[in-house]
């Protein structure tokens, strides 16, 4: 995902004086304006500050619905169905029988024992538990032609017929991965990270194939029609599972993956938890849920090439002509250490998100550009609200702790409008930034209703941005040491 390069351009920097902090904008932003349509984020605010219900008092109803699923205490160990863990002999049809068995049997865990096993595709059924047992790795392929046939996935929020996953499942439920395992991705500048293009990458590359796959979207083609395999550069995720409920993945170290790498999309009851993620190629993702209710990522660490988690709910036209927004997101207990933003949602956005609830995480690396991140444009639309940060410690990140930007890339070049609303970051902290709050909208846009109560963010080098901005409010936060005024 890039970059605005025009960004900077925009800026308007607040300024910071000895003994008295004053935000650029802030008077604009708490000053009366336009009402919010629909579930006005407004009422909240004001609400909130009379003392009603604190929005984190539904996390424990959301959680009671989050129950990770339970598989038949049968084994399934894929070297009994012949496979060879030398790192040189091809498992993918030993894996494959495995699986096929442990479903037959009416569910069990399929064992990877300690080795290196080579594989293509995995594809999991119901009631299948993909068990990476310590000292195990699964090493994929990365000859293209072992992911074809195609199948029916979302390519940066977009539908269409494309490389299998990795790992993948569609229209299942109860299924797992687990285990103290690797999977390794083996994506590198010399396969599949080549196709994303750019500088100092060779032909042939991903960007004819996502200009046309655009197109057809735009165009309201069937998705039978959108046929991007052999030839295409569209890279696979990962892990995607794909119309499907009450899924884990637990406790596996995941590492070079082609493109995003764990990638929930229309589904119901997810836990992501205990994940070690490292992978620097471009768009490496860490987790993605997508049009998704009711998911919980804990205890993760990641440490990615792209945003460590982005919350996503389609691109443009099919965004909205699929219509699902993802709500009801917990992510607490995470490390996040390199990527372009801790928690993001964006930019595939247009079927919104809602109630998201970020705690206890912690953020540190000179390489993490912004900490809690919302992207979006005129492109996609959609309304982002209902999100809440609390009791996270942020080390260093390289732009901001709270990012807002409704330039990103097409910026205000298109017809919907972008909302971002009743968004609140209590209780973080920070040492070290180059702004505080960077928050840009352009006049047909909303951001509204921001709440920073009892911050401290040092370190912070250039003040806040705050372009655009509706009733924004500051409750006992101090910005390198000084207390930041409403007025």
């Amino acid at each position: 995902m890039s970059e605005s390069l025009s960004r900077r351009s925009f800026v308007r920097t607040s300024s910071l004086a000895v003994g008295v902090l004053v935000v650029g904008d802030v008077a604009m932003a708490c000053s009366p304006s336009r009402a919010v349509p629909g579930d006005s984020a407004a009422g909240l605010l004001s609400g909130t500050a009379a003392g009603a219900k604190d929005p984190w008092a539904q996390v424990p109803q959301i959680l009671a619905r989050i129950v990770p699923p339970t598989f038949p205490e049968r084994d399934f160990d894929i070297t009994q169905y012949g496979a060879k863990g030398d790192g040189k002999v091809d498992n993918t049809e030993a894996i494959a029988k495995t699986i096929a068995a442990c479903a037959e049997a009416g569910g069990g865990r399929v064992v990877v024992p300690a080795g290196r096993f080579l594989t293509g595709p995995v594809h999991l059924k119901s009631r299948v538990n993909l068990h990476v047992s310590a000292q195990a790795t699964l090493v994929f392929h990365t000859d293209p032609a072992r992911y074809l046939p195609a199948v029916l996935t979302r390519w940066e929020g977009m539908e269409m017929m494309g490389y299998s996953p990795l790992v993948y499942a569609n229209d299942v439920q109860d299924v797992a991965i687990s285990g103290a395992g690797t999977l390794d991705g083996q994506a590198s500048e010399s396969n599949w990270w080549a196709w994303k293009g750019g500088k100092n990458r060779p032909l042939p590359n991903q960007i004819a194939a996502r200009n046309k796959l655009q197109e057809l979207v735009d165009s309201g083609a069937p998705v039978a029609q959108r046929v991007f395999a052999d030839g295409s550069y569209l890279r696979p995720q990962f892990i995607q599972f794909y119309r499907s409920r009450n899924i884990l993945v637990e406790g596996v170290t995941i590492l070079n993956s082609p493109m995003w790498e764990v990638h929930p999309v229309e589904c119901t009851n997810v836990t992501v938890r205990d994940l070690v993620i490292r992978t620097h190629g471009p768009n490496n993702d860490g987790c993605n849920p997508e049009s998704c209710t009711d998911v919980l990522i804990e205890r993760c660490l990641f440490d990615t090439g792209d945003d460590c988690i982005a919350i996503k709910s389609g691109r443009n036209a099919d965004g909205r002509r699929l219509n699902i927004p993802t709500q009801n997101v917990i992510v607490r207990d995470c490390t996040m250490k390199d990527g372009h933003g801790g928690v993001t949602i964006g930019s595939e956005i247009s079927g919104g998100v809602k109630y998201v609830f970020v705690e206890r995480c912690t953020m540190d690396s000179p390489l993490l550009e912004r900490a809690l991140r919302f992207k979006n444009n005129a492109l996609r639309g959609g309304v982002l609200e209902h999100v809440y940060m609390r009791d996270c410690t942020i080390g260093e990140v390289m732009e901001g702790v709270l990012s807002i930007d409704l330039f990103y890339e097409e910026g205000e070049k298109g017809p919907f409008t972008p909302i971002v609303r009743d968004v609140e970051l209590r209780n973080v902290t920070s040492k070290k930034s180059e702004y505080a709050l960077y928050m840009r909208a352009y006049p047909k846009s909303e951001i509204s209703d921001i709440r920073v109560i009892d911050c401290k963010f040092d370190g912070v080098a250039k003040g806040s941005v705050t372009e655009g901005v509706q009733r924004l409010v500051w409750r006992n936060t101090r910005i390198n040491g000084q207390p930041v005024s409403n007025s």
